[in-house]
């Protein structure tokens, strides 16, 4: 029976990401079609998109009464974006380096957003008053963000402007204006549906394999969640991050983090805390937490120098891998 659910995990987990890869494309199409600017389709559309796994298996979670995989999920995709995620691409891009604005604007409020988390956490319950805070935050960070467009700045927001840019000028080329007819439009909202469908259906079925594996072997739902789900979900950002790296394009790579880890600490736990109150499980509490301000001010220090090198990459995945078995300790 393990067996079993162990294969719906996987394949539910597939389906999850596969959803939030085509819902993200075809809401980028049709922001295109309607006119939408570059810097709205980067930053609301791309920037936000590659969480959303995260956040529909913590909807999914609340409904299904699972309060505890929600931070859980939002505390170990965290640790992996940085850890993971950062690690990986720093080994295999031999360096990542880190532009100014990087480390002015969004570095500071990815700070802020983690501080704020631990502040919310740390009496292991996040209330629903807290949670509506936490998205009060998120949209505040939002607002200065589109406040703070332009001016000349160089970083991840100027990068996926100028990347949104590239990808309309292709489509006009390689469609002409044909991109416009309906009939491209009619497709995009099915693969909006499908996406959202399967979105839905993934978070679901993941959701009801994670309880019913911590069942069946006796692990926590929350230890499965901040390991296994955590590095699913995490799978956008890795490879958002491993492509930009190999491309030099270093403030895609590090600024998909820093915007996706902003997004996990605020909105994959605040929506879901609006509707009902969160627990915190004591893996999640005592070691998941911990690591994860650890991870954080790690990735802090290594980008106020500017450079993280492939060393630094090595110690990060050393530290996962401590983690990891930390938890299963």
């Amino acid at each position: 029976m393990v067996t079993f659910w162990i294969f719906i995990f996987i394949i539910s987990l597939v389906v999850l990401v596969k959803g939030a890869d085509w819902l993200l494309e075809s809401a980028e199409k049709i922001g295109m079609h309607f006119g939408l600017s570059p810097f709205v389709i980067g930053v609301l559309i791309t920037g936000i998109g590659t969480s959303l796994p995260e956040l529909a298996s913590g909807i999914s979670a609340v409904f299904n009464g699972a309060n505890e995989i929600v931070v859980a999920n939002a505390v170990g995709s965290n640790v992996a974006n940085i850890l993971l995620v950062i690690g990986i691409s720093a080994v295999v891009g031999g360096r990542l380096v880190m532009t100014k604005n990087l480390i002015d604007l969004e570095l500071p409020l990815l700070a802020i957003s983690t501080v704020l988390f631990l502040g919310v956490v740390y009496d292991g319950v996040v209330t629903q008053l807290e949670a509506f805070f936490l998205v009060l935050a998120y949209t505040i960070y939002l607002v200065y963000t589109v406040l703070n467009k332009g001016e000349g700045k160089e970083g991840f927001v100027s990068t996926m402007e100028r990347e949104i840019e590239e990808r309309i000028e292709k489509y006009k080329q390689n469609f002409g204006f044909s991109i416009m007819k309906p009939f491209f439009i009619f497709k995009d909202y099915i693969m909006l549906i499908v996406g959202a469908f399967a979105l839905f259906i993934g978070a679901e079925y993941l959701i009801e394999s994670v309880i019913a594996i911590s069942d069946e072997v006796g692990i926590a739902t929350g230890v499965i969640s901040i390991t296994a789900v955590a590095i699913g979900t995490s799978l956008p950002e890795l490879l958002v991050s491993i492509k930009a790296v190999l491309q030099k394009k270093y403030e895609t790579s590090v600024g998909n983090i820093l915007g996706s880890n902003a997004f996990n600490a605020l909105m994959v736990v605040g929506v879901p805390g609006v509707a009902s109150s969160l627990v915190l499980g004591d893996k999640t509490l005592l070691v998941g937490v911990p690591v994860m301000a650890l991870a954080t001010l790690l990735f802090i220090i290594s980008g106020i120098s500017r450079t993280i090198y492939n060393w630094e990459g090595m110690i990060y995945l050393v530290v996962y891998a401590f983690f990891i078995v930390k938890l299963f300790a």
